[in-house]
């Protein structure tokens, strides 16, 4: 029967023999197991960036805008032909089930006044389904009432941003505030969100009701011009299987001919969202992949230097053989060896690992996401390079004839 304990205490015992070359032995294994964590962080740390900023933006978006004029054979962007309206939303979400919500947008950057202080930002027409849709809540006040839509009444919620640099810490409920130098009151502050992954900051933003938008800040060239619609579907899978149905309604309201393009553009934000955190997750892969490299450089250092030893102990070999040491006996011996010193350094690499993607994320603009199974992933396969590589030469030295093996010097 292997005795084990024994076993472990020679392999301790010859690693400390020859403390620098062991080090420098497990330094191979060392560098690939911090690689792959560190790599493997910073692509988990890409996918949750993905994951919140699709919380931010709201789930199962799908983002309707106008489509693209030409004049004189030059094209300009989306949303240079203005086609959209904001009926053209609503009926969306009457008449497919799939449609959970649809907001109109019409945006425009503007300067804003209060008192002393002026900021410039973005002026958002829209209604109150645009908050449910992104799922953002107040902070403090209230939404537009159906009064403040009908009438177009000047009111206004404002993002975090543009409160703090209008009002500073005065409360910004009930005040006067002037966009284009017509008087805004505010009615309420929606809550902090922060940057998007894109690093856009969401809470420098202003809401108005898009009746006010319309009619009296950024004027339009028809009656409920809108510059895009943001649809929410009732699933995931909906945001796919609706589009065709959307683009046949929108044509028909649009009066568009067999043979005439789509005056409007369909963009679905969850197929980019996923088309993005696939690529990311192949990246992630890649990277970690690239990283396992080092790993079995590691490797084949560990079987260098382990047949390195097992000539240096050919003679210890044969004593070991000569009073009744099994093939498997020196077998384990060397195995014990390597995957002591792969473990050794794999640990190692764990430490240094998590300490650089903590400095990845202190002083890049990356973010590496550590978990447990990027941890416990390159720590086992170090184990296993060593078990891999480090069994030739244990299988070369229990093949040693015990009477050459004495003989040796």
């Amino acid at each position: 029967m292997i005795d084990i304990k024994t076993i472990g205490k020679i392999a301790i015992r010859a690693i400390q023999a020859n403390k620098m070359r062991s080090i420098l032995t497990s330094l191979g294994v060392i560098i690939g197991v911090s690689a792959v964590i560190i790599m493997l962080s910073i692509g988990n740390g890409a996918q949750q960036s993905i994951q919140e900023e699709m919380k931010t933006m709201g789930s199962n978006l799908i983002i309707i805008r106008s489509g693209v004029a030409t004049s004189s054979g030059a094209r300009g962007g989306h949303g240079s032909q203005p086609t959209m309206k904001g009926s053209d939303g609503d009926a969306i979400q009457e008449k497919i089930d799939a449609i959970k919500l649809a907001a109109p947008v019409l945006e425009e950057t503007a300067q804003i006044v209060y008192g002393n202080a002026n900021w410039s930002t973005g002026i958002t027409g829209t209604d109150n389904r645009m908050f449910e849709i992104k799922e953002w809540n107040l902070a403090y006040g209230r939404y537009f009432s159906i009064t403040d839509i009908r009438n177009a009444s000047k009111v206004a919620i404002l993002g975090q941003t543009v409160a703090k640099e209008l009002f500073g810490d005065v409360d910004p409920l009930g005040k006067t505030i002037r966009i284009k130098g017509i008087p805004f009151m505010v009615i309420g502050a929606l809550e902090t969100r922060g940057q998007s992954g894109m690093g856009m900051d969401q809470d420098d933003v202003v809401y108005i009701p898009l009746s006010t938008a319309q009619k009296k800040v950024m004027g339009v060239s028809f009656p409920d011009q809108v510059k895009m619609v943001m649809l929410q579907a009732v699933d995931a899978e909906s945001t796919y299987t609706s589009q065709e149905e959307i683009r046949a309604l929108l044509r028909q309201r649009h009066n568009l001919g067999a043979n005439k393009e789509d005056d409007f553009v369909i963009r679905n934000l969850t197929q980019m969202m996923d088309m993005m955190q696939n690529s990311t997750k192949i990246m992630t892969i890649l990277l970690g992949s690239i990283a396992s490299i080092s790993l079995l450089v590691g490797g084949i250092g560990i079987m260098n230097i382990m047949l390195v030893s097992v000539t240096e102990r050919t003679r210890e070999i044969g004593i070991r053989m000569a009073i009744g040491a099994k093939t498997w006996d020196i077998r384990w011996q060397f195995l014990t060896e390597a995957l002591v010193l792969s473990l050794i350094g794999g640990l190692i690499g764990v430490l240094v690992g998590l300490l650089g993607a903590e400095l990845v994320s202190q002083f890049s603009t990356l973010t590496a996401k550590v978990s447990l199974t990027y941890v416990l992933l390159p720590f086992s396969f170090s184990g296993f390079v060593g078990l891999f590589f480090g069994f030739y030469p244990a299988y070369k030295a229990s093949l040693l004839n015990p009477i050459n093996a004495l003989r040796y010097e």
